[in-house]
C-alpha cells in the first residue's frame, strides 16, 4: 500500500474537530476577525479624510481579516499564528491612534465624516478585541485540528464526543494444555493416560 493511501472499507476523519470546545472557538475566532474587520471599516471611512498615510495599511487590514475569517470558518489552522502577529501590531496602532483622535476634537479643526469622539472610542475599543483575539487564537491552536485518523466508512462519534466506542472484549480461550487434554479423554477434567491391558490365555 502507498504511503498516504486509505485502507479499503476506510475513510479520514480529524477527530479534534468534532469537539464541542473546538467548535466554539473556531466560531469566535471567526467572530472577532469578523468584528474587528467591521470597527475597522467603520473607522477608514468615518476618517478617510484625515487619514493620510494610514489608508493603504487600514484597507490591507480589513481585507486580510475577512480572508482570515473565511480561512478559519473551513478549519485552516495555519493562519491562527498570523492572526495572533496581526492582532499585536493592530492593537498597538490602534493604542497609539485613540487618543490622536480624541485631541482633534477642538474647535476650528475641520471634523471628518464621523465626530472625532467616536473615532477615537472604536479605535480604543479595538485594543481588548484584539487582545481577546490573540488568546482564543492560540487556545485554538493547541487544539490540533488538523490530526487525521482512519476510521470505518459510517461509523459515528459516539454523543459524548471521547472517541469511537471501544470493540467488545473477545472471550479468553482454555490454555492448551487443558483443551489436549480434554479431547484425550472425551471429559473435561478427566485422566489422559489408557487403562491397562489384561495378557491374553494361551
Amino acid at each position: 500500500m502507498e504511503a498516504g493511501a486509505i485502507r479499503p472499507g476506510y475513510e479520514l476523519w480529524r477527530p479534534n474537530r468534532e469537539k464541542p470546545e473546538a467548535k466554539s472557538a473556531r466560531a469566535l475566532v471567526v467572530l472577532l476577525l469578523l468584528v474587528s474587520a467591521g470597527l475597522a471599516t467603520v473607522i477608514t471611512l468615518g476618517g478617510w479624510e484625515r487619514l493620510e498615510g494610514g489608508k493603504i495599511f487600514a484597507v490591507g487590514y480589513i481585507l486580510l481579516y475577512l480572508l482570515f475569517a473565511f480561512l478559519v470558518a473551513r478549519w485552516n489552522r495555519g493562519v491562527l499564528p498570523v492572526v495572533s502577529a496581526l492582532a499585536i501590531i493592530l492593537a498597538i496602532f490602534a493604542g497609539i491612534a485613540a487618543p490622536a483622535w480624541f485631541d482633534r476634537a477642538k474647535d476650528g479643526l475641520d471634523s471628518p465624516a464621523l465626530p472625532e469622539e467616536l473615532l477615537g472610542l472604536l479605535t480604543l475599543l479595538l485594543v481588548p478585541v484584539q487582545v481577546i483575539l490573540i488568546a482564543v487564537a492560540m487556545v485554538a491552536f493547541n487544539q490540533e485540528w488538523h490530526v487525521e485518523e482512519e476510521r470505518p466508512i459510517g461509523e459515528e462519534l459516539p454523543p459524548d464526543g471521547e472517541g469511537p466506542a471501544e470493540p467488545a472484549p473477545i472471550p479468553a480461550r482454555p490454555p492448551a494444555s487443558r483443551r489436549a487434554g480434554t479431547r484425550a479423554t472425551g471429559r473435561r477434567g478427566g485422566s489422559s493416560r489408557a487403562s491397562p491391558r489384561r495378557p491374553k490365555k494361551a
